[in-house]
């Protein structure tokens, strides 16, 4: 799963000449946390979030006027409290580097740049979720179970020939990375939803050969 399948594109961004009031009217008119500085070029040498913006904002204690903190929030340019050459990453790279880098680095998005080190999106942990939301399939429905296998060559195959002999249509397979010295991991598919007769059928065959952990169906429906 590449980034530029992913990443959030048409990006606000701004200079870094810009004052902070700038920035702070650009993420809450546009209903986002951080925004990207860049050059002339289109190159990422900052970003600002909205904790910078708190940061650096005055105290609600202060005791200056509303013209002299007026005045003082206009001064403060975006180059004295943005984040200098911020992590990014490649549009050509992968959606689980992005989380990795994002995990590590405790970061809510990453700028996502071309080949030539130009903005071209944003990643947020939101498109992250987007991910696992989408490949699980979860808004379909459907029934998830989870079994544990052996970590040998070829210990799926039963699995998938006991959900086919009675009618099972997979969604998703996913499981975890185990080290090699492992022998059994837990692999969890989802499947189609199924009349209650047949879910029974299939449920009973299933535990009689493999080692079942759970079965889940699922009713999410999207936010709209």
């Amino acid at each position: 799963m590449l980034v530029k399948n992913w990443m959030t594109g048409n990006v606000i961004t701004l200079t870094q000449d810009r004052s902070m009031m700038k920035a702070a009217k650009a993420m809450k008119d546009n209903d986002i946390s951080r925004v990207p500085i860049v050059d002339e070029d289109g190159r990422v040498i900052g970003i600002v979030s909205d904790r910078d913006i708190k940061d650096a904002s005055p105290s609600k204690a202060t005791t200056l006027d509303m013209h002299e903190l007026y005045y003082l929030l206009s001064e403060i340019k975006i180059k004295n409290i943005m984040t200098k050459k911020p992590m990014t990453i490649r549009e050509d790279e992968t959606v689980e580097k992005a989380a990795v880098m994002m995990l590590e680095n405790n970061f809510g998005g990453l700028p996502v740049v071309d080949e030539n080190d130009r903005l071209c999106g944003i990643i947020t942990d939101n498109d992250i979720f987007k991910v696992l939301v989408d490949i699980t399939g979860v808004y379909h429905g459907g029934v998830q179970v989870c079994m544990q296998i052996s970590t040998a060559a070829g210990s799926l195959s039963p699995v998938l020939d006991t959900l086919r002999e009675h009618g099972a249509r997979i969604m998703n397979i996913m499981t975890r990375n185990v080290d090699e010295a492992t022998e059994m991991k837990d692999v969890y598919i989802r499947i189609r939803d199924m009349d209650k007769p047949e879910l029974k059928r299939l449920k009973e065959a299933m535990a009689a050969r493999f080692q079942v952990q759970y079965w889940v169906a699922d009713s999410v429906h999207p936010v709209v």
